[in-house]
């Protein structure tokens, strides 16, 4: 199973897009989570991924 198949918005909870900006073979190391339903945008940073809403940051 993949990571994404089970990563969902903090927000509305629908589906996440990938943006990856740089991986280090099969890691992805920067980059963002993106959600188009309701326009959120969560960073990697070090590959790990923010997934705080933004109430919370």
């Amino acid at each position: 199973m993949d990571l994404m198949d089970i990563l969902c918005c903090p927000v509305c909870k629908s589906d996440l897009e990938l943006k990856v900006e740089r991986e280090e073979g099969d890691e992805i190391v920067t980059g963002d989570l993106f959600c188009s339903k309701c326009d959120h945008a969560f960073k990697i940073e070090d590959g790990i991924p923010n997934l705080l809403p933004p109430d919370f940051k």
